[in-house]
This record gives structure tokens, sequence and C-alpha cells, in this order.
């Protein structure tokens, strides 16, 4: 049975109601994205609202987080409310396809449904939060697009074969690949995952590799560097 919480160093994540709970994915994009304070950011899908808290501690000014599960979307704002930063965090109960904002965002952030044809489960709401068909890479960056400020930066983290369908529907919205991170869980691993940020911006690519552990099983300096500033154990 999954922890029905998980303490990070400044908030607490309760996560009994939600689909998808606490994983690695979440935690390099929220420690990754680049980030200055005062930044407005939406978290879509938000789920649990962890990528959320993050950006408030890194110093967004204000975050918006988006989540169509109703469940998610309360637990998500009782999260916020719970936390250092619940005057800076609003949590909506919506689709992103028929999402408005008043203003543009300097960050959109995501981790995004990935799986497309494989076999459901008989959990709906885990269907929703894991598969695609409710928020497909064509919406999400589609949508993103216009909710960005001209400097803005859509993040998001892939599964690594998902980089090239992904970049397409990116740049038929207007957006380029800017930066790649690929993660590698150890030295001679296939990556598995992809941090990605797009922007308005020539296709300028700045591109380089996240080892989690080193040869010799410890956790690398570089990943260390990046979420120390959120797990317990660092």
């Amino acid at each position: 049975m999954s922890n029905q919480y998980f303490d990070f160093k400044r908030f607490r994540i309760e996560q009994d109601r939600c689909s998808m709970k606490v994983g690695t994915d979440g935690v390099l994009l929220g420690a990754w994205f680049p980030m200055e304070s005062g930044f407005s950011v939406l978290d879509v899908g938000t789920g649990t609202g962890l990528v959320a808290l993050m950006a408030a501690q890194r110093g967004a000014g204000s975050v918006t987080a988006v989540e169509i599960d109703p469940e998610a979307s309360r637990q998500a704002s009782e999260n916020a409310a719970n936390s250092p930063w619940k005057d800076r965090i609003s949590v909506q109960c919506a689709d992103f396809a028929h999402f408005t904002a008043q203003s543009r965002f300097d960050r959109i952030v995501c981790n995004p449904p990935y799986f497309r044809d494989s076999l459901r489960c008989p959990d709906a709401g885990r269907n929703t939060a894991r598969h695609n068909d409710s928020l497909s890479y064509e919406t999400l960056a589609r949508c993103a697009a216009p909710l960005l400020s001209p400097d803005g930066l859509l993040c998001v983290v892939l599964p690594f074969d998902a980089v090239g369908d992904f970049t397409k529907c990116a740049q038929a919205a207007g957006l380029n690949l800017c930066i790649e991170t690929d993660v590698i869980t150890a030295p001679g691993k296939q990556s598995k995952r992809s941090l990605l940020a797009y922007g308005f911006g020539g296709p300028v690519l700045r591109k380089d590799v996240l080892t989690i552990c080193g040869s010799d099983g410890k956790e690398t300096s570089d990943y260390i560097n990046l979420v120390r500033d959120f797990y317990l154990k660092f």
C-alpha cells in the first residue's frame, strides 16, 4: 500500500485521495525547471500539488495549479493551505483544454500523462492521471502557448522516447525546444526520462545529462545539489 503522505523538508504532501502519488518524475521537474524569484507559474495537472509547492518554495510570486480530478484538486488545495506559501498558491479544478487566465505566465510546468496505447487499470482516476486521453501532447502544447509570456517557458518531464513526438507538437504551437536534460539512473544505462523546456525563441538547444547514481551506487553530487532543498535525506 502506498504511503498516505510524503514529508519534504518544508512541506508535507497528503496523497491518500490522489491516484498518482509522489514520484521521482515530479520531484525532478519541480527542482529542475528554470526559475527566478517572483515568477508566475502555472502547474498543469497538479495532482497532489507537489510541483506547485516546489515552485512556491523556490520563490515563485504566484502559482496557479490546475487539476481535472475533483478529489485530487481538493487534496492539492489542502496541501497548499497547510504549507508556508498558502497565500501564493491557487488550485483550480478544471480541464486544461478549457482553462483561461487573466494574465500570462513566466513558466508553465507539467508532468503529463504519457501512456498512449497501454492497458487501462480498473482505477478510473489512475487512468486519467497516467493515460494521455485526458491531456494529449497536442492539447498541452496548443493550450500552453497562448498562456506563456514572450520570454516564458513550457517545462515538462517525459519518457525519453516521447521527446520527438512532443517536440513536433510544441513546434506546431510555435514553441522550440531550448533545454533538454536526459536523466539516467546510473553510468552506462539508457535514459528513460527527459526534462525539457520550450520557448518562443530560436531553436538554440542546451543539452546535458543528469546521472542519479554513480558506479558506486551512491547519489551523484549533481543529483544531490538539484534536490537537496526538498528531500529530508540530504
